[in-house]
């Protein structure tokens, strides 16, 4: 029979992957002798079991739960269901990847109507009783039942007001008892007549099931492709007994972090609220206070939590993120886990771990989430544009960084207007976020809300996420309904600007000028590191000198990609190219490309110079020329004047050039095949740009050509030939003997399965990962998104492929290509040039496959980096 059910005290650290992250950890506390309610975890294999039963939690697993509960009442002294004295239990989720507020959680499990009395009387304190069991009415109706939560917040306003109170905690035992009889009324509406359930054991099994249900719900799911956790590990369920925060002024719950998330300084960091259950603290709904304050409400209390919290960092060896409840006076941990953080506490703490002898550098390298790094070159405020800023009000700073941007007010409307949508800059004001939200939090600038602390939602996710957050701002009095909301004397409508400082927790009036990050100190030292463990090399896709210089400071090993259609768009240049395009000889073609030589050149140099010796793969002209053709009839009568033709002859040419499916049309090296004279052009460009650049400056450059969208080898010696014959022209020309390397793009399948054949003319592969996607799943990039989110929902992807390398088939067309390249040519370089190169999960493929290089955008370079340091101490290199 298998086993399904574990308690605490048989687990361990290694069995992470079996009872997720809070059950192992639960169970190494179990083992350090830490105060923690005893309990038991349902495993991540019965979570997938689950699944795999139609929704269905087996006779077997059940058995196995309620003996289990058997055991647990053994502990405690008391039964469950008891009428007089029961033993109540939470349950909560607990995948083996952190996932803050994407799963769901039941406290105060097994009251009932008779139970509720029987625990009132035991307790001696009817107030505590009621207030545990309209709690628990809310949160089983919420997440099992899936009755929404506003529905009984809407009913505690509703009698706040009327009893002339500000907080819950103001009410008394008989309010309470009548906001559970109410609360029971919602549920029964809710659930067509059906009577809140009073049997603990279906009230356990439904609390299970949800759990299992809510891996699966759609924040989570968003939340797991955003962070790459594959969709078939499932979730844990831990059942615990019960302890209770809620008892008076000598009870509480908080949640506390050995060093700061937000900057990494080391002390403890955290917030409580007295006389409250734990959800309390992490929903926002109250604003807690902080930690230090609790050493002055119960001093023999902080005194124990500190020792304790300590042990923890010095057993795990890295900062802890702890939820504890104090009960009477007695201190309990619920939980303990690796804490989220932001990029630069990170990087501080990894650093100062390995300075106290805790970690080794390349344990300090792996700690750093790659992806993070983002959050390190986001902007800031410019100094000069704050100092006319109007500060309207300030609140915590609960996740670093500057935003401004238009005023929304629910998650649809960011997701709308914001990243992934329009593209405008938004800030998201909510009264306080919920795990619903995730979408329009990715989608924002910035995020702020009325309520919650510092480890409330909003600012847990918006640390993960890298978004700037300012949370808990109590003065602003908030409309969502209207879409408005008042602060500092000002009234802000929605797509008004407001800015905001996370790192300082300022909110100011109007759209602030942000500027871009700079690096340093710890971040060049875990850069040091990585860089000594990597062994793959990292480029960059660049086109200007600009870009070029911005990546070399970020530690750009070369260019991997300098795609040279960007350089034809300024006006003077877009002119002599469109009239190549309109010419009918091989004459005038040649002479409207030869005025585009100096331009041409002219950006090569710059390029050249600023990569100050390292390499550069110029990719030759790849888009359909139909992109280039001029748009509007000013445009057209200006070409056709300067070309001697009429407006309607060349509307008639441009209505020619128009391609069905220019993305597989008429680009790329066919353009060279029927063009030459292109591929003449760059090469003149690309050659002289590369001697003059050695002469003037002494660089040793080796200039990489590159032919796109190859599928034939025939087809790259054609061009191939075209580019030797002129290259060898202006060497001769120029009296040098500079040394140049012609390869090829694997962007289309054929031409990854006869890459031995292409490897016999191309002395490198770079992997145009995103055409090859595109070509491979048969699906267009710009329009996949109208159809992906139906995939992830039906579970047939997990992620969208341009985004992650689809490493079963792309990932293998690479593999493949790359064997059976080195097999023709031993020496053959191969890179990446597709966004995929500063994605983490695909950078470690390309390591595994033996790649020598990736290349990605500028500000990704340090993620790529990073990653590819894991990725060589995770799977070194034979």
């Amino acid at each position: 029979m298998a086993k399904w059910v574990y308690k605490f005290e048989e687990g361990n650290a290694s069995m992470r992957n079996l009872l997720g992250g809070k059950g192992c950890n639960l169970a190494e506390m179990t083992i350090l002798g830490m105060p923690i309610p005893q309990g038991f975890t349902v495993t991540t294999e019965a979570c997938t079991d689950y699944y795999n039963s139609g929704k269905q939690i087996t006779e077997e697993i059940q058995n196995q739960i309620f003996e289990a509960i058997t055991w647990l009442e053994g502990v405690n002294g008391k039964k469950f269901g008891d009428t007089e004295d029961p033993l109540l239990v939470s349950v909560r989720s607990g995948a083996r990847a952190s996932m803050p507020g994407m799963m769901d959680t039941i406290l105060n499990l097994g009251l009932n109507d008779v139970a509720v009395e029987g625990f009132a009387k035991k307790t001696g304190n009817p107030r505590f009783a009621y207030d545990s069991y309209r709690r628990f009415i809310q949160m089983y109706s919420d997440v099992v039942m899936e009755v929404p939560k506003s529905y009984f917040e809407k009913i505690i306003d509703e009698m706040k007001e009327a009893k002339g109170v500000h907080f819950d905690t103001e009410l008394t035992a008989d309010d309470l008892k009548e906001l559970a009889d109410k609360f029971k009324a919602v549920y029964k509406e809710a659930m067509n007549g059906e009577e809140f359930p009073q049997d603990p054991k279906e009230q356990l099994m439904g609390a299970v099931k949800a759990v299992f249900r809510s891996w699966d719900n759609p924040r989570a799911i968003v939340y797991r492709r955003m962070n790459d956790i594959p969709g078939d590990w499932g979730t844990a369920v831990n059942v615990q007994t019960m302890v209770f925060g809620n008892k008076g002024e000598t009870s509480g719950t908080g949640v506390a972090f050995t060093r700061n998330p937000s900057t990494g300084e080391k002390g403890i960091f955290g917030e409580y609220l007295i006389n409250a259950q734990g959800e309390d603290v992490v929903a926002g709904v109250r604003t807690p206070q902080p930690i230090t304050q609790l050493e002055k409400d119960l001093p023999d209390c902080y005194k124990q939590f500190m020792d304790l919290a300590m042990k923890l960092e010095n057993h795990f060896h890295d900062m802890q993120d702890m939820e504890f409840t104090i009960e009477e006076g007695k201190l309990y941990f619920l939980q303990t886990r690796n804490g989220k953080r932001t990029a630069p506490a990170a990087i501080q703490i990894a650093c100062d771990l390995v300075d106290e002898g805790q970690i080794t550098p390349e344990e300090a390298v792996c700690r750093i989430e790659a992806k993070s790094l983002d959050q390190l070159l986001h902007p800031t405020f410019d100094p000069a544009a704050l100092k006319a800023g109007e500060v309207i009000g300030q609140a915590l700073p609960a996740s670093p960084g500057a935003a401004a941007g238009k005023v929304c007010f629910d998650a649809e409307t960011a997701k709308a207007a914001g990243i992934g949508g329009k593209g405008e800059r938004v800030i998201l004001v909510r009264l306080e976020t919920s795990p619903e939200d995730i979408e329009g939090m990715h989608a924002a600038q910035g995020i702020l809300t009325v309520r919650g602390g510092m480890t409330s939602h909003a600012a847990v996710v918006a640390r993960g996420m890298g978004t700037c957050c300012v949370s808990g701002c109590g003065e602003i009095k908030i409309d969502e309904e209207k879409k408005e909301f008042s602060l500092g004397g000002y009234t802000f409508h929605e797509g008004d600007y407001i800015s905001l400082d996370g790192t300082t927790g300022k909110i100011y009036k109007g759209d602030i000028q942000t500027q871009e990050a700079s690096v340093g100190g710890n971040f060049k030292r875990i850069m040091d590191w990585a860089d000594s463990f990597r062994k793959l090399g990292v480029r960059t896709n660049a086109d200007t000198p600009a870009d070029t210089a911005n990546a070399v400071k970020l530690g750009a090993e070369g260019i991997g990609l300098c795609r040279t259609e960007h350089m034809f768009f300024e006006p003077e240049r877009i002119h002599s190219l469109r009239k190549m395009i309109l010419s009918d000889t091989v004459e005038a073609r040649e002479a409207a490309l030869n005025e585009l030589i100096p331009f041409q050149k002219g950006d090569f140099k710059g390029m050249y110079k600023a990569l100050e010796g390292r390499p550069m793969t110029v990719r030759y002209l790849d888009p359909p020329l139909h992109e280039f053709t001029p748009k509007t009839t000013e445009e057209m009568a200006e070409l056709a004047k300067d070309m001697g033709l009429t407006v309607e002859v060349v509307k008639a040419k441009c209505d020619e050039l128009h391609e069905f499916n220019p993305m597989m049309g008429h680009r790329g090296c066919r353009l060279a095949v029927t063009y030459p004279e292109i591929a003449k052009m760059q090469t003149r460009a690309v050659m002289e740009a590369a001697i003059e650049v050695k002469e003037e400056c002494g660089y040793d450059i080796v200039p990489e050509i590159m032919i796109p969208l190859i599928g034939e080898k025939k087809e790259l010696k054609f061009v191939k030939d075209i580019v030797v014959e002129v290259a060898e022209q202006v060497k001769k020309e120029k009296g040098s003997d500079i040394q140049y390397h012609i390869g090829t793009m694997i962007e289309i399948p054929r031409a990854a399965l006869t890459a031995g054949q292409v490897a016999e003319e191309a002395e490198f592969f770079s992997f145009g990962t995103n055409d090859l996607t595109q070509m491979t799943f048969g699906f267009s990039r710009d329009d996949a998104g109208k159809f992906l989110d139906s995939y992830y929902k039906a579970k047939i992807y997990e992620s969208d492929p341009f985004a992650r390398l689809d490493q079963t088939g792309v990932g293998r067309l690479v593999e493949m290509a790359v064997k059976e390249g080195r097999a023709t040519r031993p020496e053959l370089k191969c890179g990446i040039c597709g966004e995929h190169g500063g994605d983490p999960s695909s950078v470690e493929f390309c390591h595994k496959v033996g790649l020598n290089y990736v290349s990605c955008s500028p500000f990704r370079v340090p993620i790529a980096r990073l990653a590819a340091a894991q990725a060589a101490i995770k799977n070194p290199r034979k």
